[in-house]
C-alpha cells in the first residue's frame, strides 16, 4: 500500500510540475535557512558543556562604580585566589587562571646548532595550576595531571602548539625540553596534552605554572600582593560545595575586599566581587569569554524567530497551493470513494505525498544550506562547519524537521481533499455546500499572515538600513577620511622614560610628500578604549568632584581632527601635564555656561587654558561625556596621519602607507607594522548592526519570495474557480483590463490590510532597538509607506502572472465544459 501511495506521489509530481516545483523549492528555503541557523545556535549553546558540575561552577568578576560611572571587569585583583582558598567557606575547588601579559616572544632551540625557533608574539599562554586540569578533561599525551604544573619554571603545551616547537619529536621526548619566554623566563615542558575539539571557550594552547611568578622577575608584572590593582586577564573559577549558597559565598568576597582592599579611601570609587554562573560566560559580552567569541542569546533567539517565520510562510504557502489544486483532484477523489477508499486512507495518501515533497524539499534544502551559509557568514563563528558526514544530529534534525513540517502543511489539505462527496464531484459539484466562504476566509487569512510577516521584515529593514546610514555619516565632531593610525611599541629606557623612536619616526612621517599632517597621541577621538581620573574644581563657593575622559597629544592632535577651539588656546608641547583644554560638556557640568569664562580657572590645580568643541568619543550609542586634553608626550604611542588627497590618481596612498611602513620597521626591526583607517575602525562600532541589517535583508527577501508563491497559489485557486465566469463576462464585452481589475482588487485589498496590521508591529519593535543608541534617526511616516508601496507592487506583479493569462482565455474554451 505504501508503495501504491509513493507511486501516486510521484506521479501527481510529475504532472503538476510547475505546482511541485514551486512548492518543493519554499520547503527548501525553509528547510535550509532552518538549517543554518539550527548550525549557529546548536554551536553557540553547545559551548564547554562536556564540563562536569556546571551548575557549581562561577567566575568570580569584578563591578566597580567611578563617579556613578559603571564599569565591568572580568579580573580579580592577584592576591584573591589563595585568600579566598583560605577564607571562603562553601568553595570546594578554586581555579586562577591569569593571562600571560603582553604575549610574550618564545625562543625554542633546535638541536644539531640549527636557528632557534622565535615567534614574536605568541598569544593563548596562560599561568595557572594543576586544578586547571581537574576542572577542563584534557586528554594526556604525556607527563601527569597530578604533578606538571607543581613546581615553578614548568609548561605544559597543547599537541598543535608543541608540534609547532618540536615538529620532528615524539610527545615523551618533548618532556624536559626549555622554552624561553621574552628572553628572560626559562620554562621545562612538563606535560602535552591531546587539543579540545568540542566547541569551548578555553582556547588556551600553553599552560605555564602559576607559582613561577612570586619567584620570578614576574611578580612585578602580576601586582602579586597588591588588592588596587585589576586586571582583566587575571580571572578566577570557583566550584561550590552543593549545600553552599551563591549568595553566602558573595557576602564573604565583600567581606574579604573591605579587609584587604586598604589603598581605596575614595568614596566616589566602589568596587564589588560578584558570582557569574559558569553557563553564563559564553553569552555574556560585558564581562567577556576566555576566548574570542561571545554569544548573544537575544540574537540566538532572533535567529530561531526568523527560521520559525520562513517555516510557517513555506507551510501556508503549500496550504494555499494544495488547495488551490483541489478542484483538479475532486474526480480523482470521487472515484476512489466511490471504489471503496475510506477517508483515513485518503489523508494518509495526502500526507504520503507531502512527505514526498518534503523529503525531496529537505534533500534540496542540503545543496541550499552551503550557499545560505555564505549569505550569514557574518554570524557564523570561524569554528563552525557543515559537514553531513561529521554531523549526525544535524541530518537528525534536518529529518525531524522535514517530518514536522510535512504534517504541518499536508494535514489540513489532506482533511479537505478527503471529504469531497463523491456523488458532488462527479456532477463537478464538488463545492456544492461546502462552506466555500470559510475555507475562502482561511485562505485569505493565511495569505494576510504571510504578508504581515513579509510587511514587518520589510519595513524593520527600511529602519535598520536608515539607523546605519545615520550613524556611519552623522558629524562626530572630527575629521575621520583619509586619516589612519598607527601603533608604535610600549618601550621604555632604564631610567622609565619612553623610547625616543616614535619622535624620530613622527618627525620622518611628517617630511614625506603623501602627509598632509602628523600627530603623536593618545587614542583616536572615538575608540572602543579610554582612560579617566577623578578632577576636582572649586568654583569660588563649593568643590565640584566629578570625573572625566582623558586624551593626550602633541599640538597637531587638534588640528590634524579639525577640532575647533570655542575659547582660549591650544596646550603647549609637554612630556607631562601642566594645563588643560577641556570639552563644552566637561564645561557645562562644572556649572559654566561662556567657554571664555572658564579660561585660567583651575582643574586639579592646572590651569585651562582653551574650550573645545564636543565630539563623540564612542559610538553614537553613547552620549558625549567630560573630556580633558593635555600634552603628555609620555603617555602617547599611537601615531595620527592625515593623508594627501589622491585627487584621482590611485595608488597614491597605498604608496605613502609603505612608505611609512619602511621608515617604521628601520626603527622597529623586531616589531610587526599594522595601520587602521579611522573610518573603518567606527564603522566596526556598528558590526552588530550591520549583521541584523544583512540579516533583514535576507529574511525580507526570502519572506517576499515565499509570501508571493503563496499569493499566485491562492489567485489560481480563484481564477479557476471564477473560469466560467470570467469567460460570460468577456463574451458580454468586458476588457482584459477590466477582468484584471476585478480579480485582484480583492487580493491588493488583503496586501494592503496586512501593511496596516505591520506598522504598529514593526514600530514597536524598532523603537525598542533604536532605544540602544544615544543618538538615532526619525521613524519616518515615509518608511511605511514606501514599504506599503513596494509590497503592492510585488504583489501586482505576482498577479499579473496569473490574472493576464486568465482573463486572456477565449470565452468559448472557457464556457465549453459547462
Amino acid at each position: 500500500m505504501l508503495k501504491t501511495y509513493i507511486t501516486i506521489a510521484y506521479r501527481n509530481f510529475i504532472r503538476n510540475k510547475i505546482f511541485s516545483l514551486i512548492n518543493v523549492l519554499g520547503l527548501s528555503i525553509g528547510i535550509s535557512a532552518s538549517l543554518v541557523i539550527f548550525l549557529i545556535v546548536h554551536y553557540d549553546f553547545t559551548f564547554d558543556k562536556f564540563i562536569k558540575d556546571r551548575a557549581q561552577l562561577y567566575r568570580v568578576v569584578t563591578d566597580m562604580k567611578f563617579y556613578s560611572s559603571p564599569i565591568f571587569n572580568p579580573g580579580v585583583p592577584a592576591p584573591m585566589a589563595d585568600v579566598v582558598k583560605k577564607e571562603v567557606a562553601g568553595v570546594e575547588e578554586i581555579v586562577a587562571i591569569y593571562g600571560y601579559n603582553g604575549n610574550p616572544k618564545v625562543t625554542v632551540a633546535r638541536k644539531n646548532n640549527e636557528k632557534p625557533f622565535v615567534v614574536k608574539q605568541q598569544p593563548d599562554i596562560v599561568l595557572t595550576s594543576n586544578e586547571y586540569f581537574k576542572l577542563v578533561p584534557y586528554e594526556w599525551l604525556a607527563g601527569s595531571r597530578q604533578t606538571a604544573l607543581e613546581e615553578p619554571f614548568k609548561v605544559v603545551l597543547t599537541a598543535q602548539r608543541a608540534k609547532t616547537y618540536f615538529p620532528s619529536m615524539s610527545y615523551q621526548t618533548m618532556i624536559g625540553k626549555q622554552i624561553v619566554y621574552d628572553d628572560t623566563v626559562v620554562a621545562t615542558v612538563s606535560g602535552v596534552v591531546k587539543d579540545l575539539s568540542q566547541n569551548t571557550d578555553f582556547v588556551f594552547k600553553e599552560f605555564f605554572s602559576i607559582s613561577t611568578v612570586p619567584v620570578s622577575g614576574l611578580r612585578g608584572n602580576y601586582s602579586w600582593t597588591q588588592w588596587g590593582s585589576l586586571n582583566g586577564n587575571d580571572q578566577l573559577l570557583i566550584k561550590l560545595a552543593r549545600t553552599a549558597s551563591a549568595k553566602n559565598v558573595e557576602s564573604q568576597l565583600q567581606s574579604i575586599e573591605k579587609k584587604y582592599d586598604k589603598e581605596n579611601t575614595n568614596p566616589n570609587s566602589t568596587r564589588t566581587f560578584r558570582l557569574q554562573p559558569f553557563e553564563d560566560i559564553h553569552f555574556n559580552a560585558v564581562y567577556g569569554s576566555f576566548g574570542d567569541h561571545t554569544a548573544n542569546k537575544p540574537t540566538l533567539y532572533g535567529l530561531l524567530a526568523v527560521a520559525a517565520f520562513l517555516l510557517i510562510l513555506a507551510c501556508i504557502n503549500f496550504i494555499n497551493l494544495t488547495t488551490a489544486q483541489s478542484t483538479q483532484r475532486a474526480k480523482e477523489i470521487g472515484v476512489r470513494k466511490t471504489l471503496g477508499s475510506s477517508g483515513k486512507q485518503l489523508i494518509f495518501q495526502f500526507l504520503t505525498e507531502t512527505f514526498f515533497l518534503s523529503f525531496i524539499s529537505f534533500l534540496f534544502s542540503l545543496l541550499i544550506t552551503p550557499l545560505l551559509l555564505k549569505v550569514f557568514a557574518d554570524f557564523i563563528p570561524a569554528g563552525l562547519h557543515f559537514n553531513l558526514l561529521h554531523q549526525p544530529d544535524l541530518v537528525g534534525f534536518g529529518l525531524l524537521l522535514t517530518s514536522i513540517v510535512a504534517l504541518l502543511a499536508g494535514f489540513y489539505p489532506a482533511l479537505v481533499l478527503s471529504r469531497f462527496k463523491p456523488v458532488l464531484v462527479l456532477k463537478n459539484q464538488a463545492h456544492s455546500g461546502t462552506a466555500t466562504s470559510r475555507k475562502a476566509l482561511l485562505r485569505k487569512s493565511l495569505t494576510i499572515s504571510q504578508f504581515l510577516i513579509a510587511q514587518v521584515f520589510t519595513m524593520a529593514t527600511l529602519i535598520a538600513v536608515k539607523q546605519i546610514s545615520f550613524v556611519l555619516n552623522k558629524d562626530m565632531g572630527f575629521k575621520k577620511d583619509a586619516v589612519i593610525m598607527v601603533s608604535t611599541p610600549f618601550i621604555f629606557t632604564n631610567p622609565g622614560k619612553p623610547d625616543n623612536r616614535r619622535i624620530v619616526l613622527l618627525n620622518e612621517i611628517k617630511r614625506m610628500p603623501g602627509i598632509q599632517i602628523a600627530s603623536l597621541g593618545s587614542n583616536a577621538p572615538a575608540s572602543d578604549g579610554w582612560n579617566s581620573r577623578s578632577m576636582k574644581y572649586k568654583d569660588g563657593k563649593k568643590e565640584i568632584e566629578t570625573d572625566a575622559r582623558q586624551k593626550y597629544g602633541d599640538t597637531n592632535y587638534l588640528k590634524l581632527y579639525h577640532i575647533p577651539l570655542l575659547a582660549g588656546r591650544n596646550v603647549q608641547q609637554s612630556d607631562t601635564a601642566n594645563e588643560y583644554v577641556i570639552n563644552e560638556t566637561f564645561m557645562h557640568v562644572l556649572g559654566v555656561q561662556k567657554p571664555g569664562d572658564m579660561i585660567n580657572k583651575r582643574i586639579n590645580q592646572l590651569p585651562v587654558v582653551g574650550v573645545m568643541a564636543d565630539f563623540n568619543q564612542e559610538s553614537l550609542h553613547a552620549t558625549v561625556k567630560p573630556m580633558t586634553f593635555s600634552s603628555e608626550m609620555g603617555n602617547s604611542f599611537e601615531l595620527h596621519i592625515a593623508l594627501k588627497p589622491e585627487n584621482g590618481q590611485t595608488g597614491v596612498w597605498k604608496t605613502t602607507i609603505a612608505s611609512v611602513e619602511k621608515a617604521f620597521r628601520e626603527l622597529y626591526p623586531e616589531d610587526d607594522f599594522s595601520y587602521a583607517f579611522l573610518d573603518e575602525s567606527i564603522a566596526k562600532f556598528y558590526k552588530s548592526e550591520q549583521n541584523l541589517s544583512s540579516l533583514l535583508k535576507w529574511a525580507t527577501g526570502l519572506a517576499i519570495f515565499i509570501s508571493c508563491m503563496g499569493l499566485l497559489g491562492l489567485v489560481i485557486y480563484t481564477t479557476n474557480q471564477r473560469t466560467k465566469e470570467i469567460g460570460v463576462r468577456k463574451v458580454l464585452g468586458a476588457s482584459v483590463t477590466q477582468i484584471v481589475s476585478l480579480i485582484s482588487k480583492d487580493f491588493i485589498q488583503l496586501v494592503l490590510l496586512a501593511s496596516i496590521l505591520a506598522i504598529p508591529l514593526s514600530w514597536w519593535a524598532m523603537h525598542k532597538w533604536l532605544e540602544n543608541f544615544a543618538y538615532k534617526t526619525t521613524v519616518s511616516w515615509w518608511v511605511f509607506v514606501l514599504s506599503a508601496l513596494f509590497m503592492m507592487a510585488i504583489a501586482l506583479l505576482t498577479l499579473s502572472i496569473q490574472t493576464i493569462r486568465a482573463a486572456s482565455i477565449n470565452p468559448v474554451d472557457s464556457l465549453r465544459a459547462e
